[in-house]
């Protein structure tokens, strides 16, 4: 695809979520994640019409020199994007792929960060970080974001989300509201989900497709396992595939929701095929009161 092309398609989700951000989303997205207060910001030295209440006696005691605390309004948060780039995730039955919802919604989230004055970044991955953008302002930042989520050409295939967390432990030293986009198809990110949730605000978005849920009976049907590359014939018709296929589904769906609800955060699962417009809203409603 040239650079026309990607600059098309990156318009063209930039146009379909700007709007909902800026009308829908941005007052409720302010509403639930607001600001911290005050945060210390530095020590300088004292000048005159200071407020000596803001004296920092130690520093003050060591140099000699009268110094204050500076403090700054905390309201600027950073948003981290966790995006799930498997290629598990470019499915779709129907109206559009898994990832291209995913887009979608990490776009929303982004412009309705930077209407508040909030940094975003994001960290895509498979079973490795594959990229990570360090969160900056900007909307020229937003859509570098988005057209990378898009195009971003992975090395893997897989899927591992307890090296993504344990990374973003590492890299984000300040505390962040970390959106984890993905289908979850995945084992074993308890512990890495654990200590991240001690130091950021961490929301799970389970985005799958209703084939994943239901298998339709449609007879045989050629398929390839979009992570392994391994091609096998499904019957469909038969009773017991289609239950096997159900309760694999449910079981990461299962762990997904028992895993946040464990470490008391918050989770949304949306169905590809359904209006995510509603559920977000919903959410950031639900969050906010």
């Amino acid at each position: 695809m040239d650079a026309s092309e990607i600059l098309k398609k990156v318009r063209k989700i930039e146009i379909k979520t700007k709007g909902l951000s800026k009308h829908i989303f941005s007052g409720e997205y302010h509403s639930a994640f607001k600001g911290r207060g005050m945060s210390f910001a530095e020590v300088r030295d004292y000048q005159y019409g200071d407020d000596v209440r803001n004296i920092d006696w130690n520093v003050t005691a060591r140099t000699g020199e009268p110094h204050i605390k500076v403090f700054e309004e905390d309201r600027e948060l950073t948003v981290m994007l966790m995006v799930d780039i498997s290629k598990s995730s470019v499915f779709g039955s129907s109206n559009q792929f898994k990832s291209e919802t995913i887009a979608e919604i990490s776009a929303i989230i982004s412009f309705s960060a930077i209407t508040n004055n909030d940094k975003v970044g994001a960290i895509l991955f498979t079973d490795t970080v594959e990229k990570y953008i360090p969160p900056k302002k900007g909307k020229s930042h937003i859509l570098r974001i988005i057209r990378e989520i898009i195009y971003f050409e992975a090395q893997s295939n897989k899927t591992d989300l307890n090296h993504a967390l344990v990374y973003l432990n590492n890299i984000m030293k300040k505390r962040a509201i970390v959106f984890v986009l993905s289908d979850f198809i995945c084992d074993e990110y308890d512990k890495s989900l654990s200590v991240a949730q001690k130091k950021h605000d961490i929301i799970g978005l389970h985005i799958y497709d209703k084939w994943e849920k239901n298998l339709p009976e449609i007879g045989l049907i050629n398929c390839i396992d979009p992570e392994t590359g391994q091609e096998f014939t499904l019957d469909t018709s038969n009773k017991k595939i289609r239950k096997k296929y159900e309760l694999y589904f449910n079981k990461n769906q299962d762990q997904f929701n028992e895993l946040f609800k464990k470490n008391k955060l918050d989770r949304i699962s949306i169905n590809n095929h359904e209006d995510y417009v509603k559920t977000l809203l919903h959410f950031f409603k639900k969050r906010s009161s």
